[in-house]
């Protein structure tokens, strides 16, 4: 009998081991009530933008932050500045290039505790094909039995050449963009 427990209590063990490794529970995002957009200033004056499309993978764990990661993964071509005529103009090459770079991400590598309700993100961002290391604050509250993930990240668009040829000059568009999500999700 002791040959026969020895190797089931061994899995009962790895399973053990496999779930603490698991980590953090995967959450399913609520698109509805989740959002990234933008803010600009054109001659001065702030313009707010919207992506439309886009996906977030988060797996949180409230008890253990540091074991939880994020994705969001953005369609660019979804970026909506209220007038077709301008949302086809972002979409060329000089701003978004829709056609070779339809897609955005951010991947997390760091997620730290930063006080009550407050974490501190870090990852790397992708744009049109070139990347950077950034790092974020974010607040975590539960509403209505989802969690509700909030935060913003100030970024250069010329960075990431967002705006290029006569568009890199920032006395018409400023190079100061910042990126503001919501995101709303639940097990």
């Amino acid at each position: 009998m002791k040959a026969f427990t020895r190797p089931l209590r061994g899995l009962l063990l790895a399973g053990v081991f496999a779930s603490a490794l698991a980590g953090a529970a995967p959450l399913k995002t609520d698109p509805a009530k989740s959002s990234v957009t933008i803010t600009f200033k054109q001659m001065g004056v702030p313009v707010d933008a919207q992506f439309r499309q886009f996906s977030a993978q988060i797996d949180y764990d409230a008890a253990r932050p540091a074991a939880s990661r994020a994705s969001v993964e953005i369609q660019t071509a979804s970026f909506d500045l209220g007038d077709p005529d301008y949302n086809k103009e972002v979409a060329k090459k000089e701003w978004f290039n829709v056609a070779q770079f339809p897609k955005a991400s951010f991947v997390s590598s760091a997620i730290a505790p930063a006080g009550a309700g407050k974490l501190n993100v870090s990852g790397k961002l992708t744009i049109k094909g070139r990347s950077a290391d950034v790092r974020f604050p974010l607040s975590v509250k539960a509403e209505g039995g989802k969690h509700v993930f909030e935060g913003q990240l100030p970024i250069r668009r010329l960075a990431f050449h967002i705006g290029e040829g006569e568009w890199k000059d920032t006395g018409m568009v400023a190079d100061e963009v910042v990126i503001k999500f919501r995101v709303t999700a639940a097990q």
